[in-house]
């Protein structure tokens, strides 16, 4: 399996990749809303605001993950890892977690401090992320799911509490994802 920085030339492929991959795990109206999602963050992001990586077999995506600005009120180099999709055949087989790991370790070359995620803690632990409290660090919007707020210091400092709500890139700004 071969990773890489996703290729902007493959948006329908990475798109149905989201849409499939959580159509098969949510649904079908979850895997339209993470498919429009995906395709909002690959047309209308400023390119200095995301990242995206892909896992490759045989010529074809079987998984993907971005990472987009995540600003504070103070000063910090952080970065929001969502979303995440691997195809249902992968699934199982570490494919996400090398896929993160790899992408982590891509954010870490290039000096980025902190990297958030909202999502499930088993997965997430996995690869480094750790629980975060609000007063530490504030979400976005008001969180369903308190305990799946986390977060992994790349440069190995302890998190210091951020002043003020954290503010995402326009496609995560909308109380429906969180």
């Amino acid at each position: 399996m071969k990773f890489s920085i996703w290729n902007k030339s493959a948006k329908s492929e990475i798109q149905k990749l989201f849409t499939r991959t959580f159509s098969d795990s949510e649904g079908p109206s979850e895997g339209d809303l993470v498919g429009r999602l995906v395709l909002e963050l690959m047309t209308k992001t400023d390119e200095k605001d995301i990242l995206g990586f892909v896992a490759i077999e045989d010529e074809r995506i079987v998984g993907c993950i971005f990472f987009t600005r995540l600003l504070f009120d103070a000063p910090v180099d952080a970065l929001l890892l969502s979303p995440v999709a691997v195809h249902s055949d992968y699934q199982g087989k570490a494919t996400g977690q090398n896929l993160v790991k790899f992408g982590l370790g891509q954010l870490k070359e290039k000096g980025v401090k902190l990297v958030f995620t909202y999502g499930d803690p088993d997965f997430y632990s996995r690869v480094g992320f750790e629980p975060v409290s609000e007063a530490l660090a504030k979400a976005p919007f008001e969180l369903s799911r308190p305990e799946g707020w986390l977060c992994q210091s790349l440069d190995g400092s302890v998190i210091e509490s951020l002043p003020g709500r954290a503010r995402c890139v326009k496609a995560f700004n909308n109380s429906e994802y969180w």
